[in-house]
């Protein structure tokens, strides 16, 4: 899965890596959890530029027996989106870009959890596959990410890994008019591992309710 990431770079570098005429004043965010506001890129009709909006990440789920709702849906598999009934219209009408300059992934061994922050090596933003929800019955608009199998990188670390779209398929994933499941599906495969690297930090990103630089200090291995 992908549970937190990071997008700590200037306006005007993200403006660059996804072709936007226009970027709001960002704060750099080193520690990104669900249901807080995130950046997306979207393409909210034929023609239309691509923009910059935040939305909350997570969409809100149906309601489940007894009346109550379950967590918000951050992560939906790849594999099966086209598929699934609660993310096929998203799917072929509202795809979105996460940008993000990394993400963080937890390691499971002798009894501990060890996070990584994984990030391209030479520091440049990436995006990672995302769709949206308009807002509705006073839910704000939402996103969640796709995932995907692991990578060589990865696989010791997790089973799972966001999808990180190539710069050359920005334009077909967001392109409002694009409705090929199998066309769009091929898009969603694991990010080739020799851009990436994953590095061990301390526990300050565990808690959701830090944020700052100290959240990717190397961590103190024993």
């Amino acid at each position: 899965m992908c549970g937190r990431f990071t997008l700590t770079l200037p306006p005007d570098l993200i403006a660059e890596a996804f072709g936007l005429d226009d970027v709001p004043i960002l704060e750099a965010r080193y520690n990104i959890a669900p249901t807080q506001p995130v950046a997306v890129v979207r393409r909210l009709g034929d023609g239309a530029p691509r923009q910059l909006d935040l939305l909350t990440w997570g969409l809100t789920r149906s309601p489940v027996e007894g009346g109550r709702r379950g967590g918000p849906l951050i992560n939906a598999r790849s594999e099966s989106v086209a598929a699934r009934s609660s993310f096929r219209d998203a799917f072929r009408r509202r795809r979105c870009l996460v940008p993000a300059d990394g993400f963080y992934e937890w390691a499971h061994a002798q009894g501990r959890r060890q996070a990584f922050h994984v990030r391209r090596k030479d520091g440049r933003p990436f995006a990672m596959a995302g769709l949206w929800e308009p807002e509705e019955h006073g839910a704000p608009a939402s996103c969640l990410i796709l995932t995907t199998e692991p990578n060589e990188l990865l696989r010791p670390i997790h089973d799972r890994m966001p999808v990180i779209l190539d710069p050359a398929d920005y334009d077909r994933w967001l392109a409002p008019e694009s409705a090929d499941p199998v066309s769009l599906a091929a898009l969603l495969r694991p990010h080739p591992p020799q851009p990436l690297e994953a590095r061990p930090v301390g526990p300050a990103v565990n808690n959701a309710r830090n944020e700052g630089p100290a959240c990717l200090d190397p961590a103190r291995l024993v």
